[in-house]
């Protein structure tokens, strides 16, 4: 079993990821900026932080197999961002011999072989307040894939329907793709949380994807 560490692990990628980790024999520490996680799950123990707290992600790293960060790329609150905190994320998790996961968005996916991305080719329709988080995965994901080789991270990005606003059914699938974007036969792009949770501890168990950005849907 592995030691897992899951920075956002009150939201909603990041409680799905805990409660799936614990259940399957992991060590988990959830770990949350404001309120303790209380998702109810057992064998987790509760942290309170951030992962801009190097002393804190020092001391994590140590313990941890793997780290998984399901927070925004942008703090909504002292304007924060995950690209600002990769050199430090880098040193720590080189040092320690810790495997980096993030939970990214769909913006950055290619809506097709050699096409546009997702951002550009819908950015008539995406809402306005998310284009900076979404603009800031995009540069958070060039910056990991400009990293030292022996910096060892997978980026997921879940289909474009995901979230707590379009809640899904668990449906115990998923398909995995690389940079496009996966689209059903209907043409929808679509996960559930849980499923979504499902594929990254399949990810962590049966590491497939080192240094890579890859996706899934239904």
């Amino acid at each position: 079993m592995s030691r897992i560490v899951v920075f956002g692990a009150t939201g909603y990628a990041g409680a799905r990821i805990v409660a799936e980790a614990a259940a399957r024999g992991h060590e988990v520490i959830a770990v949350s900026r404001t309120a303790p996680y209380s998702g109810g799950a057992t064998g987790v123990r509760a942290v309170t932080g951030t992962l801009y707290d190097p002393v804190l992600l020092t001391q994590l790293a140590a313990e941890a197999d793997v780290i998984i960060s399901a927070i925004p790329s942008r703090s909504h609150d002292d304007g924060a961002a995950l690209p600002e905190a990769l050199p430090m994320l880098v040193q720590v998790a080189t040092e320690a011999g810790v495997r980096i996961g993030i939970v990214g968005g769909a913006g950055s996916l290619l809506v097709a072989p050699g096409g546009p991305e997702v951002r550009v080719a819908y950015a008539d329709v995406l809402p306005a307040v998310a284009m900076p988080e979404i603009n800031t995965h995009a540069e958070l994901l060039q910056a990991l894939r400009a990293t030292p080789d022996d910096f060892d991270w997978f980026f997921m990005s879940p289909a474009l329907s995901f979230g707590a606003h379009v809640p899904g059914e668990r449906l115990g699938r998923y398909r995995v793709g690389g940079d496009v974007l996966l689209v059903d036969e209907q043409g929808t792009s679509a996960i559930d949380g849980d499923d979504f949770a499902v594929a990254v501890v399949d990810e962590i168990e049966v590491p497939a994807h080192r240094r890579q950005r890859f996706t899934v849907a239904y």
